[in-house]
């Protein structure tokens, strides 16, 4: 079995000889904004695989990743901007840096405080970047229920916070309400509004109560699709199809694979 060392180096020149000149015209034509899906779609085939529990399709799936990662390198590399080694040392300085209570002689007593410490480390760098914010730096691409999620946090972490789930609760009540009234009055960028507004709450609400909105809507999503694909095989083996059905015969079969699901 070859080591780490080696398995890398022959990962950076299998990358570095489909970008050359006598590699893959496709490798070659890419650019870093080309690859921005892909970065994306790679990262979100990780979670799935992580969701799905699935340990040799996740340890495929990360490779994947780490290719997208030496890609861009080697696309940065190619035009004489930095390469992997400077992309490596920088989160090695990174990671030394934001953890004096591991490779530093700074003492802490929880995690509570290491991430006061993370913070107050974080708020330095920016600083140094001409980032003054406690919000610089979210990244702008995020989807918007991580960037909501993470928006709230910092604020948090200042003390501009709810007390306790329940207020944050009455909150959310409170902007449904809003959007019920918007809606009596056809006021559609009204409607928009408060859309967002109860959207925002609600990744409030699941904040204080340890719940990753993202994660959660995700499964939300993937059950229905299960439930929906399950449907569609009940109805064809029926020898129908679902426009065969009116909403009340849709349910029907609904009701029944959500009875199946609870046996």
């Amino acid at each position: 079995m070859k080591t780490t060392e080696e398995l890398f180096r022959e990962l950076v020149e299998i990358i570095a000889k489909l970008r050359s000149e006598e590699g893959c015209p496709w490798d070659r034509e890419q650019t870093h904004e080309t690859l921005k899906m892909g970065i994306i779609e790679e990262a979100y085939e990780v979670i799935e695989t992580i969701d799905q529990k699935d340990d040799e399709k996740l340890e495929e799936e990360l490779g994947d990743l780490l290719m997208q990662v030496l890609l861009n390198a080697q696309i940065a590399k190619d035009k004489g901007k930095f390469d992997i080694n400077g992309v490596i040392q920088k989160i090695n300085e990174k990671l030394l840096r934001r953890h004096p209570h591991v490779f530093g002689d700074l003492d802490v007593k929880d995690s509570e405080e290491i991430m006061k410490n993370w913070d107050r480390i974080k708020s330095e760098e920016r600083a140094n970047k001409d980032e003054y914010s406690i919000l610089d730096g979210i990244p702008i691409h995020l989807p918007a229920l991580i960037q909501a999620r993470k928006v709230q946090s910092r604020a948090s972490r200042v003390g501009f916070d709810w007390d306790k789930s329940s207020d944050v609760l009455k909150k959310v009540e409170e902007e449904v309400d809003e959007l019920k009234e918007s809606i009596v009055n056809a006021d559609q960028p009204n409607i928009e509004e408060e859309i967002g507004d109860i959207l925002f709450s609600i990744v409030n609400l699941s904040r204080f109560l340890n719940v990753e909105p993202e994660d959660a809507l995700r499964k939300t999503t993937a059950k229905f699709m299960r439930r929906f694909k399950q449907m569609e095989v009940k109805i064809a083996q029926k020898g129908k199809k679902i426009t065969d059905y009116d909403l009340t015969g849709l349910d029907k079969f609904w009701d029944s694979i959500k009875e199946d699901e609870r046996k």
